[in-house]
């Protein structure tokens, strides 16, 4: 998950892509940022009705067949899901340093959360409405740029929950911060505190970097943390849990999770398919909260619980 360098870019950057049809565009692109650590681009083939999903990342020689493998298992496990990626065609290949921020500039758009937040690259000239507040984040090699269906999904929970007059502000924590596009959200709308962490070192830094970017590093201070190795209880308590995590983890560490959710508070579930939603929702009402939104995307099925 590290950013390539601004100065100089490898030699070994390559293209890592794999073609798909529209209705498996979803579950490839989790697929492609799992195995590479870093947020896909989707381009869209209108004459063929294909997608292709692509990361750019520093790739030695010795490392392309083990990635491709990856990949291909990676496809065999969604198959067994019933997610029929075909064509499924993989492609790794070197690039050019201008090929990358070209195609970066191409498929990343500025992306509107209702009247509330405008998430857009730097070299984006767009203007906010009035009342919206602005995130600047440039695609990089860590998760999280509002382009996918599950952040999405999120970053309008957390508009949504913090009302226009709500005194005092709304507290939040983001479990596995990725960029730091949630809690720099957060804090842009005013929620205080905002506690974001990651289990990997290069999304904390990377993180912290944005949050610089975006004018709240005082706000959003990022820690290294592991949500399975969390204290089982916690002094601390927020008014807003966001966990875009896998469905497996979720269930895992489901009272880790709820041990820093108030009481009355909300938490918000993402990362996970249509098909583990279920089990996830039916854990979660066991423990004695409440669904009060669900949104399916694709593959993708995301829900806003809440405490009593």
């Amino acid at each position: 998950m590290k950013n390539l360098p601004k100065t100089k870019t490898p030699a070994d950057l390559r293209q890592v892509s794999i073609t798909t049809h529209p209705g498996a565009e979803e579950a490839v692109t989790a697929l492609v940022g799992r195995v590479s650590g870093q947020t896909p681009s989707v381009y869209a083939d209108m004459a063929t009705g294909l997608a292709t999903v692509s990361v750019y990342l520093p790739l030695p020689d010795a490392t392309v067949a083990a990635t491709r493998t990856a990949l291909r298992a990676g496809l065999a496990d969604l198959e067994k899901s019933g997610i029929d990626a075909a064509p499924g065609r993989i492609a790794i290949r070197r690039v050019k340093p201008l090929d990358w921020s070209e195609s970066w500039k191409r498929h990343f758009r500025p992306i509107e959360i209702g009247a509330a937040l405008l998430v857009r690259p730097t070299w984006s000239r767009r203007k906010p409405k009035a009342g919206q507040q602005v995130v600047l984040l440039d695609p990089g090699l860590s998760f999280g740029t509002g382009q996918h269906a599950t952040t999405h999904f999120c970053l309008t929970q957390v508009a949504a929950l913090r009302g226009r007059d709500t005194t005092p502000a709304p507290s939040l924590i983001d479990m596995g911060t990725g960029s730091g596009i949630l809690a720099i959200a957060a804090a842009k709308l005013g929620y205080a505190p905002v506690r974001a962490f990651d289990f990997d070192a290069d999304c904390v830094r990377i993180t912290q970097e944005n949050a610089e970017l975006n004018g709240v590093a005082t706000q959003v201070k990022p820690e290294l943390a592991d949500v399975t190795r969390l204290p089982r209880t916690s002094k601390e308590q927020y008014d807003v849990v966001c966990a875009n995590l896998m469905s497996d983890l979720l269930l895992a560490e489901r009272d880790r999770i709820l041990a820093r959710l108030k009481p009355g508070g909300s938490l918000v579930l993402a990362g996970i398919l249509s098909t583990q939603f279920t089990a996830v929702a039916k854990a979660f009402r066991a423990a004695g909260l409440k669904l009060v939104i669900a949104k399916t995307d694709k593959e993708w099925r995301s829900g806003r619980f809440r405490r009593a």
